[in-house]
């Protein structure tokens, strides 16, 4: 039977996806934000989510609009300033403590999500060590380096953003496109892309930047943001 990864709509790409999950959406600088599958998810309505993201308030993001929606509990971040001169509505429910914040050097927020995707538990870096980031986490000495001891990230669902996808859930991205999003797929039991356009032949694979064995749904959206 062939292998056919796509889907027809946006609800159904999203289907399942029940309170308390952890979402991982990829994004950076403006490429890869996944904002179709976000809206739907937002549509779809589940509660208590807890949002692995680079920024929770980056303009070209509607993960702002989860939270908004109050279906967020919490956000793990590298970076979770807003960019108006008001508070967002993230820092609003952050300031009168009714969302969690965890905020992670952008290199340890990389690694933690890449080490879940391999199977790894945890790992030891000396970045942050010393600091409010390094809190409450373990340390040991290896050496010269005093090392926090971080635990990897894992998801129930990852969002992602890619040029082209065929039947078999191969992907190939635009440039900076990909950033967080091959990871990502690689740590969530569910990995869902949206993509410019499906092809009908398989790419090529010396093409393949994500292997689909790492995607579960593919939507086809065009040039939507």
């Amino acid at each position: 039977m062939p292998i056919d990864k796509w889907v027809t709509s946006a609800a159904a790409a999203v289907a399942g996806v029940g309170d308390g999950a952890t979402v991982l959406i990829s994004g950076f600088g403006g490429a890869g934000f996944a904002n179709v599958l976000i809206r739907a998810l937002r549509e779809a309505g589940p509660k208590g989510l807890t949002l692995v993201v680079n920024s929770a308030t980056h303009p070209y993001s509607l993960t702002h609009e989860l939270i908004e929606d109050g279906l967020v509990a919490k956000v793990i971040v590298s970076a979770a300033r807003g960019r108006g001169k008001e508070p967002s509505a993230f820092e609003t429910l952050w300031i009168e403590g009714k969302i969690e914040l965890e905020c992670l050097p952008q290199g340890t927020f990389a690694e933690r999500i890449r080490a879940g995707g391999a199977g790894i538990p945890a790992f030891y870096t000396p970045v942050g060590f010393g600091t409010e980031l390094a809190a409450g986490k373990e340390v040991r000495r290896f050496g010269d380096w005093d090392c926090v001891l971080e635990q990897a990230i894992t998801g129930d669902l990852a969002l992602i953003r890619a040029d082209t996808a065929d039947s078999f859930g191969n992907l190939t991205f635009r440039h900076a496109q990909a950033n967080f999003g091959p990871a990502m797929a690689t740590a969530a039991r569910l990995a869902v892309a949206e993509v410019r356009e499906t092809v009908d032949e398989p790419i090529a694979p010396e093409r393949v930047q994500l292997s689909g064995v790492y995607v579960d749904r593919i939507l086809a959206v065009g040039d939507a943001r």
